[in-house]
């Protein structure tokens, strides 16, 4: 389990000061430790992707006040999605403070985009139960930063750009070859190669996937300078 300073120093990354330390330490405990005499993070995960849902919401609509709903939905929705929420989890050290059961220790819990991405939005509930709406939004626009400014190019599904391009030039879709899966069961990577029919093809490798196809698609877009 976690010493006192190292989530007092993880509190300080985030750059919140807990009035209830209890919010934070419950936050960041996983249900393979919970039990009926500790509580587990799952109740504050569900308030927090509440309140990202709104802080996102409504910066996008100051971002830009002329979007339509159509423009919108894919930015919100590259903003609040599993990957982005574990990459800006492991941006903050959220992994190294998790207390986790010993099954979740040893099948590499501290690296799984579910695991941290549940763990965040439980954090940001603890913030926004710990001290208002406001003092959570802060914490949320500090933490996920430049990624709200790149959100528009993020925001475009390589999958389906790359299907719409070949539709659009009477090929057939692009096809996705799993080229290999390396690693361990509870850790694996997937490499992914996206190929057009006239041959042109792009590999990518990743943790799962989808994020491996995504990342082919968007390599095999570059090459064709689409």
């Amino acid at each position: 389990m976690p010493l006192a300073g190292e989530l007092r120093a993880f509190a300080e990354r985030l750059g919140h000061r807990f009035v209830r330390d209890e919010l934070l330490t419950e936050a960041v405990t996983h249900g393979s430790i919970g039990g009926a005499a500790r509580a587990n993070n799952q109740r504050l995960e569900f308030l927090g992707d509440r309140v990202l849902g709104l802080v996102m919401a409504e910066a996008l609509l100051r971002a830009d006040p002329k979007a339509t709903e159509g423009q919108l939905a894919p930015r919100y929705n590259a903003l609040v999605r599993k990957e982005t929420c574990a990459a800006v989890a492991r941006d903050a050290g959220l992994g190294d403070v998790l207390r986790l059961g010993r099954s979740e220790m040893l099948s590499g819990g501290r690296r799984k985009d579910a695991l941290l991405a549940d763990a965040l939005e439980a954090v940001i509930a603890a913030v926004y139960l710990d001290a208002g709406f406001r003092a959570a939004e802060e914490m949320v626009l500090r933490l996920w930063g430049d990624r709200i400014n790149a959100v528009e190019e993020d925001a475009r599904d390589p999958k389906t750009a790359l299907q719409e391009w070949a539709q659009a030039r009477s090929q057939t879709p692009p096809a996705y070859v799993e080229v290999e899966r390396s690693g361990p069961d509870h850790a694996p990577q997937f490499t992914i190669e996206a190929r057009l029919a006239d041959g042109t093809a792009e590999q990518a490798r990743a943790g799962s996937k989808r994020q491996a196809e995504q990342a082919a698609a968007r390599a095999l877009l570059k090459r064709i300078g689409a």
